[in-house]
């Protein structure tokens, strides 16, 4: 047994059946790299012997009676991968508009919190852009069980990095498999009902702290960009269950290009490019506002937190996209300097501060506030918080083999919010950048229109980098040049000073 931690659990307080708290993927795999071909019945049993050997696959949540406390994981006694397994085949022919309309569909469906919070579908029958049949896997996990980090780690324990070679996570990972009484469960949560209240005061020092500090930074110009300063647009009311989707890809090493040209991280680029597509993409719909979007951006703090327990350890800053600005390369150096401010304001924020507050979070409560929140339509009548959310989760540099077959796309989807209907997750793998946009359908009917722009805005920023290159090279050249003339000038002058004078 496993006690959820307060911001776990809130996940599953905020959930609704139009505010969905799962996080999902599409993984693009190339079938022809599995020994001895694809097969259905040997990737069931591939799958299922090694989700075993994972507790994440095969707990399940357990409420605490009258829901004095947060809920516990215990083991599913049983758990078959069926129930979590399917197998889909789409409609011929298939293409790129197919696979994204029922990924759309399955991404839109809540999960049965009686089992393990995962399900994965292995969807047949899709051909690329070129042609060739590839085998796609669509998956869903819930966001208490896993952050962005997690999850991609999570996955990582069924791959390999041959297409014969055993999974990463080769051990099984030890989980307590006792099964508390609800008697047990009732006074647990009793204990924490009535000791939480006792680490407000060691809560309150810290989080004072931070107000001061906040408020010193904003007057001196070097907070991060604040909430609730968004401009509205179509994509920022209340959300329906109906999902949406679209990805696309970008070469990484262009990427690289603009950083070392630049000097910005890949970080700034990655939400540099996004400001420039959204910029495009409400140009096009005749929407864009005056004032830059803002986006929430997750950051993991795994690294500075000291709490042992938990799935999800994340914090969020705020960061404007520089949507105002039409020239790639100003924009680009408005978001880096922005950026350096932000996490320099956002270290000053202590890493568990979330997770501490989040233990506050009453079921109950949290449920009746969410959906109120919904009915009376209040992401429509106050001011925008933010306008959508931005992940960029590094990935692995090498190739992956899932079940032996090569990944040659993952596409993370993260969960949409009422007031903030898109979430846009961008993944590294492989030399590529995958892209993953997921809207609610209220929000954004054809996403397609939105990611479309995202390769184009690389190309256009890449381009203003070798201009910019060639400039910097022609001066330099100019300047060598100078120095060169001036040299041989000198050369004259010494050359005459030391000739012979004549009488």
């Amino acid at each position: 047994m496993e006690r959820l931690s307060g911001l776990d659990a809130s996940f599953l307080y905020l959930e609704t059946p139009a505010q969905l708290m799962h996080v999902c993927s599409v993984m693009v795999l190339d079938q022809s790299t599995m020994p001895g071909g694809y097969s259905f019945a040997e990737f069931r049993a591939t799958l299922d012997a090694r989700v075993r050997k994972v507790p994440q696959f095969t707990r399940k949540i357990r409420r605490v009676p009258l829901d004095l406390g947060h809920p516990v994981w215990v083991s599913d006694d049983h758990f078959a991968v069926d129930h979590h397994l399917h197998r889909m085949a789409l409609p011929q022919p298939a293409g790129y508009a197919e696979l994204m309309e029922i990924c759309g569909h399955l991404a839109g469906q809540p999960m049965n919190r009686a089992r393990p919070l995962w399900e994965m579908y292995v969807i047949e029958g899709y051909k690329d852009a070129a042609g060739v049949e590839k085998l796609v896997v669509f998956t869903k996990m819930h966001h208490a069980t896993v952050d962005g980090a997690s999850g991609a780690n999570l996955i990582s324990y069924l791959c390999s990095l041959e297409p014969d070679a055993p999974p990463l996570a080769t051990d099984e990972i030890p989980m307590d498999g006792s099964s508390p009484s609800s008697l047990e469960l009732f006074g647990r949560g009793v204990f924490s009902t009535l000791t939480r209240p006792l680490s407000i005061p060691r809560m309150l020092g810290p989080s004072v702290g931070l107000i001061t500090e906040t408020i010193s930074r904003a007057r001196k110009g070097i907070a991060m960009a604040p909430p609730l300063t968004a401009p509205r647009t179509s994509f920022n009311g209340t959300i329906t269950g109906d999902r949406t989707i679209a990805v696309a890809d970008m070469d990484l090493e262009d990427i690289k290009a603009v950083r070392r040209a630049t000097g910005a991280t890949v970080n700034d680029i990655v939400l540099s490019i996004a400001g420039g597509a959204l910029r495009d993409y409400l140009i096009d719909r005749d929407e864009l506002p005056e004032g830059s979007l803002l986006a929430s951006v997750p950051v993991s703090v795994r690294g500075e937190s000291k709490r042992d327990g938990g799935a999800n350890k994340v914090s969020a800053l705020f960061a404007y996209l520089g949507t105002d600005v039409e020239d790639p390369l100003e924009r680009l150096r408005q978001i880096t300097e922005a950026n350096a401010k932000a996490k320099e304001h956002h270290k000053a924020i202590p890493a568990d501060t979330l997770q501490d507050w989040a233990e506050f979070a009453a079921p109950r409560t949290f449920g009746l506030a969410v959906r109120a929140y919904a009915d009376l339509r209040l992401a429509e009548k106050h001011p925008v918080v933010h306008n959508l959310v931005i992940s960029n989760v590094p990935g692995p540099p090498i190739p992956l083999y899932f079940m032996g077959a090569r990944i040659d796309g993952m596409y993370p989807l993260g969960p949409v919010f009422h007031g903030a209907g898109v979430n846009i997750t961008v993944l590294s793998n492989n030399g590529v950048v995958h892209v993953g946009i997921i809207a609610s359908e209220a929000s954004v009917r054809n996403p397609e229109t939105m990611v479309g722009h995202f390769p184009a805005e690389l190309a256009r920023l890449k381009a203003e980098v070798e201009v910019l290159n060639a400039e910097a090279s022609a001066a330099d050249e100019s300047a060598a040049d100078e120095s060169a003339a001036d040299e041989s000038a000198a050369d004259e002058a010494r050359t005459e000073d030391s000739s012979p004078q004549v009488p």
